[in-house]
């Protein structure tokens, strides 16, 4: 049995070493549109299934995947394909609240585990320069929302109410929850 991160993430994949499980990685193909007339909670986890299902496996390997994505003002924030387009989204953010929401699956064989973690953030008012600073880093291109709580967007973030490693793409408790579900050999 082979524990499989399917993702290529670096943040997701330290935070599984929390776990202390040996893993690999196996990176899903897939075309990760969303749904636009869907909800968004639903979406995400939609995605995260068919990562998980689109990854070579063993009948008894064990996969998680994950998908990540920042809602503001209804509006669905990804990965942004250009800093002005980085600018836009933090913009976005200055000074509101919003959610990042997780998918996340478990799958082993037949049995899936799908369910979307929500962790409720709010940024303080930031200046277009602190802005655009920030987005001159590169920091804010691979991440949804375009930016990292982890890094630089930690100074932005005024209150936060949930999971922590939620918002760095892979909530830990709830996987941990979920694995001894799909797999309790691993405790």
């Amino acid at each position: 049995m082979e524990l499989i991160l399917a993702s290529q993430s670096p943040r997701r994949r330290e935070l599984l070493g929390l776990f202390r499980l040996p893993f690999v990685i196996r990176v899903a193909d897939i075309d990760e549109t969303m749904d636009e007339t869907a909800s968004a909670y639903d979406e995400v986890a939609r995605v995260s299934r068919k990562k998980a299902l689109a990854v070579s496996r063993g009948e008894d390997d064990v996969v998680i995947a994950a998908d990540t994505i920042v809602v503001c003002a209804g509006k669905v924030l990804g990965k942004p394909h250009s800093p002005e387009e980085a600018v836009q989204m933090l913009s976005l953010l200055s000074g509101r609240d919003h959610q990042v929401m997780t998918g996340i699956t478990v799958l082993r064989g037949e049995k899936a585990i799908s369910c979307t973690e929500v962790t409720d953030i709010h940024f303080r008012e930031l200046s277009e320069k602190e802005i655009r600073a920030y987005v001159a880093t590169g920091e804010p291109m691979d991440k949804a929302g375009a930016y990292g709580i982890q890094g630089g967007a930690a100074l932005f973030a005024e209150k936060m109410v949930g999971d922590y490693y939620n918002v760095m793409g892979l909530p830990v408790c709830k996987l941990r929850q979920m694995l001894f579900e799909i797999a309790p050999e691993f405790f």
